[in-house]
């Protein structure tokens, strides 16, 4: 019985398939804002492990294959489900005299291809999956960047990707030890996004331009912010959660603290957008403890009130409406602790420009509190007069509104 052979032309079929798959594999990057992309690639020059979690199909992995892509980085990735703890944690591999030499622990052969790159980023998939002997055995990869007896390099950068518990294949929860040890990002789609990356043009993932001149104003920056939030919340240095669903996020500790103030410092030498920051912040200590610090970094980029006072016609309020509520009420408490004519005046210049160039309802309770302020023999500004008509329009409203509340007789 003879072999069968192809005939040349039987290859015919397939390779036309190739040239068509190869054609559809054709994309291109373009510069696009991209807040999630923007903090992956903030934290990934930061030198922290990510941990990016969203539904099944949402382009986690393509999202990693097209940064490694971008990076120029070598891409190695580990399904983690489908290991053992000794792939993490090495083979002993018994010598010829274990008492004197010991029994190293032998690593996998991905181990041994990162260090012989000398970078690469190392993507641990389908890590929510991975049972819990595995997640044990994670734990010094993720943190110490240690597989078997060798140590991964510098430049080797780790990210991972789970689906949440209830869309997850035999999923499990995150442990809290190696859940500490992450950024945990919100991966999400955005459908002009994947639109016009289908048509064949992705954003482009760059690391961030950081600024020479501020590296050591940013660490200064980031120190201040976090040892001075602490200091005024020490019950936050270190809460584990009291529910298994929430221990394998993100929670406050002196780990995730440490994480934290270096992507602040990343953030203000890379002059990064709030929105990125505070997908950082909170995906390191969680939502509540990093609201809280994001909310004092705003209060301490207010401008000093004195500042302000010393020369309200060059001064610059904030553009948010609460930033600059409390830039002026703070103003006007400036004015009470120490009052005189010079200082009531510039305070009634300074709610003349809050007027002039944002909402009008920020400048109506400071501006009746520094009235009430006025001392016998101080001369009314005219700036007053410019004041007057949204402060008595306010108070008619506050009436008017109070007048709508009270029940049908009142007041009878």
């Amino acid at each position: 019985m003879s072999a069968f052979v192809l005939s040349p032309t039987a290859h015919a079929p397939l390779g036309v398939a190739a040239d068509l798959l190869a054609l559809l594999g054709e994309t291109a990057t373009e510069p696009r804002p991209d807040p999630q992309l923007d903090a992956l690639t903030l934290a990934v020059s930061a030198d922290l492990p990510v941990l990016l979690w969203g539904e099944p199909g949402i382009g986690k992995t393509a999202a990693l294959h097209q940064l490694a892509a971008s990076l120029d980085l070598p891409l190695t990735t580990v399904i983690a489900s489908v290991h053992e703890p000794s792939d993490f944690a090495g083979l002993p591999v018994v010598g010829d005299d274990p008492a004197v030499q010991g029994v190293p622990m032998a690593p996998p052969d991905w181990a041994v291809r990162l260090v012989r790159e000398g970078r690469g980023l190392l993507f641990l998939d389908e890590l929510s999956t991975a049972p819990p002997a595995v997640q044990a055995a994670l734990l010094r990869v993720v943190l110490e960047r240690r597989v078997g007896a060798l140590r991964l390099p510098a430049g080797v950068r780790i990210v991972a990707a789970a689906n949440p518990r209830s869309s997850a294949a035999d999923g499990w929860e995150l442990s809290a030890p190696l859940a500490n040890r992450f950024v945990h990002l919100q991966w999400t789609h955005d459908t002009e996004v994947v639109v016009r990356g289908l048509g064949g043009t992705w954003p482009r993932a760059s690391l961030p331009r950081l600024d020479p001149a501020r590296l050591a104003d940013a660490v200064d920056y980031a120190r201040r912010a976090v040892c001075g939030f602490l200091t005024a919340r020490p019950t936050l240095v270190h809460r584990l959660p009291n529910n298994e669903t929430r221990r394998g996020g993100a929670w406050p500790s002196p780990r995730s603290w440490d994480m934290a103030l270096r992507l602040v410092a990343f953030a203000v030498a890379a002059d990064t957008s709030r929105e990125v920051l505070s997908m950082l912040v909170r995906g390191t200590v969680g939502d509540g403890a990093g609201l809280e610090l994001l909310a004092s970094l705003d209060r301490m980029d207010l401008p000093d009130p004195e500042t302000l006072l010393a020369d309200p016609g060059n001064a610059v309020l904030p553009e948010r409406g609460d930033l600059r509520q409390a830039v002026l009420d703070g103003v006007v408490a400036a004015v009470r602790r120490r009052a005189d004519q010079a200082r009531w005046d510039a305070a009634w210049e300074l709610l003349v420009a809050a007027l002039e160039t944002g909402a009008p309802d920020v400048v109506v309770v400071p501006a009746a509190t520094l009235a009430a302020l006025r001392q016998d023999g101080w001369q009314v500004p005219a700036a007053i007069e410019r004041l007057a008509g949204v402060v008595s329009l306010s108070q008619r409203a506050d009436a008017a509104a109070s007048r709508a509340g009270q029940p049908v007789g009142a007041g009878r």
